[in-house]
């Protein structure tokens, strides 16, 4: 009976089932269909097909080719993809349908983030830059940053040729002391784009003006809002992009020769007085005769063949480095550089359903750079997912996780290798007789070191980074209209380093002692978490939009070293801190600060004619004492849509008009320490004047003021007033966007200054940031873009963008300025009222003084001798003295600019990419030591080896070489050091072939494209200098303190590469 029942029972389900499947079936319609181009009826390929109400949708094949099961109650098809319009089909009479998309004409409808929400293009209110990431990608660079140059206008991107290198950003200019970079924000989360797959963004908005306001304190310097890919409804698609290359040394410093070298050192002695015979002429390594004669050896000094010291037998490294004299002149660039080969490889998987959607992907990027050893190795992983549940709930997840080792060898700096390249001597090659590094170790050779040596004792070295960022979300909708979101996410970076330091036995200085080695580690997280309520409805004309929100913002991290000397081997399985057997030193740190926000938004629209944005927010930062701690960030914009006024119907040349304006109040906290506000105190043997027992017995070290504290320091104050103007005419083939801002900051922070502070700088006791300046932003940003049709098959975008800025101080308490920018103790840059942040400021050089008689005739000058700088008498007096210093210079350019072509003919595509600075001024402290030998004694510039003045060469610029160096030649900041960065330069140029769908159907491939490239192809420009586009020497903060000065940078060279886009 039971088995009966059971029987009866599994009959039943089996029905039911099948009704149900049957029900199902019934309830939902299948429609196929082909979706081609209206204008050459060619099949598109990867069009999206979505269920408008639902998340179901799928994807045509390469043929163009759908089949899609609609829903019960649902009857209508959304067909998209990309450069097209979008068509809506009523399917509830057909099931097959042939559907002709229309090329896309305009972008106003393009969905643009703005701040935690998102508006169509034609809705933006504020100063919004809009990049197009197809262009971008063209450019193949390591870092988002570097590939964002130009694309946007407002926004400056100064790159460095060092693969790994941190970029330069700037939004309308520096306007501050401290950081200058703007806030990057990737899929909710406080990022950057240093390390970001660019493979992996799909959009980029640039916030510049009060739409940076909802941001509060950490948008005064505006926002980059990045988005990454998702997964998009339809079958599983597979992405592989790749490229490999080389990148090439390109050409080097034109320096002197050996011969050159000790023809300049003759040349000295003459201008100094000295001829053959007396004390001080000549040279140990050339002699003292007439003429200089190059020795066989340099070590032992001057030595030729047949000297004893130079047999083989004799060889010591230590106190006997027998070293052949390179009488043809080593080209020391030329030694530490080569071609280099770079490859990057990014793989993607994605889809979508109406329950989920992914996107996964992997990439693998590795630049050599021409410095030979120094690379950038990152492999990365990214997960995007996101879950629906039911139509009401969104879950998901960005996570982005990479590995990188880039070892660095420095760049902007006296020790990086371009600039030890100019200031070790010809004569000496790069090895010694017995295969060991040759170097300055004898006498008259200077004090440089080998750079080859320094470069390939590090090729050993280890700096690898573990970052994960992230964030998971989740949003519900509810009562019609309303949607809330919570968000956490942020970023864990892991750091590891170790380094070696070696012994130059090779050195003039250095060359004794024990070698060292050090390992470090350390970790810098943050964390945000995000919380906010929307509504949104539409009454009649009437659309409003309302977003309420609070956020913190923690960041912490904590880092360790320790040092220890005397190892035995020099060989790395050797490298840890146990095997020394010197003494060991450690050291560490810590930081932590945190960030307490809330925030609205007001988004507001009437007929599509008339908009209004507003948001405000309060910032609590704990970086500042309490009393201050707080600030309130407004900010509104409005907009004027006139094109769709009815008075302007008729006006048939133009599409769309749009008149806006906006107004913000933003902050900053600058470089302000988390203990800023406090006195700090520290013990240190040697340091304090008692013991900790307040007696001379303990053994213990008492307690010194290491940092004076300021409770009074506060934000920066940041006032953006904007005025702008968006238009569309002729038939959607031109936009443009023409911009005038103005910018004022108030209270500036930086390093106290003045004689209230002098009083409390007690030994190295640091003092706090403070407010202490006024300053002023205003110029113009440009965007036009022209689009056309030529005929069927050839098409033609070119676009160009515009930025300007003019920047003054405004107000400095006290004596109206600072000085700062020092090098080797020299002051070269001054921050005074009415001028910009830091202008270069010394000596106007007006010629070079031709004769005693001249020297009596002039004003009176310390150091004056013939051939040497004649300095401007500014105030007239009658005496070059300190008083007589003047601006000699600017950082900060007129304008940059940017090009870019795009043009297509059939299956070919052509794209070129051009980029330029107007204005701006270098100072070039390589010059330093290049063109005055009579300090350092190393390398001298080919030019001031043969062109230098003397009484029978007058007609130069390049002054007379003496044997010392004095007020009127290289012990002063001058006008000399200073030169034009003025630049143009063709980033990239592009040539691609896409294989035809029919042929690539057949194996189963939707796209295929194969292009050549190159990058850096050429440059226009008058810098005297390897490379007019150099980074600050503090690239991470781009301060304004750092900007212009040449202190060896690692230059951009052309590269050539190949490379594939392929889809399946």
């Amino acid at each position: 009976m039971r088995q009966k029942i059971d029987c009866l029972a599994v009959r039943l389900c089996a029905a039911v089932f099948f009704m149900f499947i049957a029900a199902t079936a019934f309830a939902q319609k299948t429609v196929t269909g082909t979706v081609t181009s209206a204008k050459d009826n060619q099949p598109i390929n990867g069009a999206s097909i979505l269920v408008k109400g639902t998340n179901v949708g799928t994807a045509t094949s390469p043929t163009g080719t759908f089949s899609i099961n609609v829903p019960a109650g649902k009857k209508i098809l959304v067909i998209s993809s990309v450069g097209f319009d979008d068509q809506e089909i009523d399917v509830s009479s057909q099931s097959t349908i042939s559907v002709a998309l229309k090329e896309k004409t305009s972008s106003l409808d393009e969905i643009v983030v703005t701040g935690y929400t998102a508006q169509k293009k034609k809705e933006i209110t504020g100063a919004v830059a809009v990049v197009n990431v197809k262009d971008m990608k063209q450019v193949p660079v390591g870092t988002g940053e570097e590939a964002l140059q130009g694309r946007a206008s407002g926004l400056t991107v100064i790159s460095s040729g060092q693969p790994g290198a941190a970029s330069d950003l700037r939004i309308r200019g520096v306007t501050t002391f401290g950081n200058n970079q703007p806030l990057v924000m990737v899929d909710g989360v406080r990022g950057d784009l240093h390390n970001i797959n660019v493979s992996d963004i799909e959009s980029i908005q640039v916030l510049k003006d009060a739409s940076a306001a909802i941001y509060g304190v950490a948008g005064a310097n505006g926002v980059i809002i990045v988005t990454t890919k998702k997964g998009k409804a339809g079958k599983a698609r597979v992405s592989y992009d790749g490229y490999y290359g080389v990148t090439t040394k390109g050409p080097g410093f034109d320096m002197a020769n050996t011969q050159e070298e000790a023809n300049a050192i003759w040349q000295q002695r003459i201008n100094s007085g000295l001829q053959p015979g007396d004390e001080g002429w000549g040279s140990k390594q050339y002699g003292t005769g007439v003429n200089p004669v190059i020795p066989d050896y340099i070590t032992p000094t001057g030595a030729f063949e047949g000297d004893p010291n130079t047999d083989p037998a004799t060889y010591n490294i230590n106190s006997n480095q027998i070293t052949r004299a390179n009488k043809a002149g080593t080209d020391w660039y030329d030694v530490i550089t080569r071609n280099a080969p770079t490859q990057s490889h990014n793989i993607s998987v994605s889809s979508g359903s109406d329950k989920s959607s992914y996107f996964f992907s992997f990439g693998y990027l590795n630049q050599q750079g021409i410095a030979r050893f120094q690379y950038n190795k990152r492999y990365s992983v990214r997960a995007n997912t996101q879950f629906n549940i039911g139509n009401k709930i969104r879950v998901g997840e960005n996570a982005y996780v990479f590995y990188k080792n880039n070892p660095t060898y420095g760049n902007q700096g006296e020790g990086s290798p371009f600039s030890v390249a100019f200031r070790e001597d010809a004569i000496i090659p790069v090895y010694d007789i017995a295969g060991n590094f040759a170097g300055t170790k004898s006498q008259d050779l200077g004090n440089a070191q080998n750079p080859y040596a320094n470069i390939y004792r590090s090729k050993d070295n280890k700096s690898n980074n573990w970052d994960i960022t992230g964030n998971v979300y989740a949003e519900v909708d509810f009562l019609k209209h309303f949607t809330a979101r919570t968000s956490f996410g942020g970023v864990v970076d892991n750091n590891y380093y170790y380094y070696f330091s070696y012994v130059g036995y090779e050195n003039a200085e250095g060359n004794t002692g024990a070698n060292s080695f050090t390992e470090g580690a350390g970790y810098n997280s943050s964390w945000t978490y995000t919380n906010t309520l929307t509504y949104g409805n539409t009454f009649g004309n009437h659309n409003v939009k309302v977003l309420v929100g609070t956020e913190a913002v923690n960041y912490y991290g904590r880092n360790l070293s320790g040092t220890r000397s005397n190892y035995f081997s020099e060989n790395p399985n050797y490298w840890v801190l146990g095997a020394g057997t010197g003494t060991q030193s450690n050291a560490g740190g810590a930081y932590q600060s945190s960030l307490w926000s809330q925030f609205a938004k007001l988004e507001y629209g009437y007929a599509g004619k008339y908009l209004l944005n507003a948001s405000i927010r309060r910032d609590g930062a704990s970086v500042f004492a309490e009393d201050v701690r707080y600030g309130y960030f407004p900010g509104v914009s409005a907009a004027w849509r006139i094109s769709q006024e009815n008075f302007m119907k008729g006006v048939s040349f133009i599409n769309d008009l749009k008149l806006r304006g906006s107004w913000g109040k933003m902050g900053t906290a600058g470089n302000v320490g988390a203990t800023n506000p406090f006195n700090l105190y520290s013990t240190r043997l040697g340091r304090s004047a008692y013991d900790i027992s307040g007696t001379s017995t303990s053994p213990y070290a008492g307690f010194f003021r290491s940092n004076v504290g300021n409770p009074s320091t506060t934000w920066e104050g940041d006032i953006i007033t904007n005025i702008g103007v968006d238009a569309t005419i002729l038939k959607n083939k031109i936009d443009f966007t023409v911009e005038w801002y103005k910018k004022k900051v108030n209270d500036l922070l930086y390093g106290a200054q003045g004689p209230q502070w002098a009083s409390l700088y007690v030994g190295d006791a640091g003092l706090p940031q403070v407010n202490i300046a006024d300053n002023q932003n205003s110029g113009l940003d440009l965007s036009l873009t022209y689009h056309a049709n030529v005929s069927k098959d050839f098409k033609l975008d070119v676009t160009g963008i515009f930025t300007s800025y003019k920047n003054k101080i405004v107000s400095i308490p006290g004596s109206g300025y600072f000085d700062a920018g020092g090098i080797r103790n020299v002051v070269i840059q001054r921050n005074e009222v009415g001028h910009p942040l830091g202008a270069f400021f010394g000596y106007d050089v007006i010629g070079l003084f031709q004769s005693q008689d001249d020297i009596d005739k002039s004003p009176s000058q310390p150091g004056a001798a013939p051939g040497l700088f004649k300095y401007r008498d500014v105030n007239n007096d009658g005496t070059i003295d300190a008083n007589d210093r003047t601006y000699i210079g600017s950082p900060h350019p007129d304008f940059t600019y940017g090009l870019n072509l795009a043009m297509s003919y059939k299956s070919f595509d052509f794209s070129a990419f051009f980029f330029g600075s107007k204005g701006n001024d270098i100072y070039n402290q390589t010059l330093y030591y290049t063109d005055f030998p009579d300090f350092f004694k190393g390398g001298i510039r080919r030019e001031a080896a043969v062109n230098s003045w003397t009484p029978e060469n007058t007609n130069t610029s390049i002054p007379a070489l003496y044997n010392t160096g004095s007020f009127s030649s290289d012990q002063s900041t001058s006008s000399y050091f200073i030169s034009k960065g003025s630049y143009f330069r063709c980033k990239q140029m592009q040539l691609g072939y896409t294989l035809p769908g029919t042929l690539l159907s057949r194996f189963g491939i939707e796209h295929l494209r194969i292009y050549v490239q190159s990058a850096n192809l050429f440059t226009i420009t008058k810098y005297n200098g390897l490379d007019p586009e150099l980074t600050s020497t503090d690239p991470s903060s781009a301060n304004a303190n750092n900007l212009g000065i040449d202190q060896g940078n690692y230059p951009h060279t052309p590269s050539y590469l190949v490379g594939i886009n392929l889809n399946f």
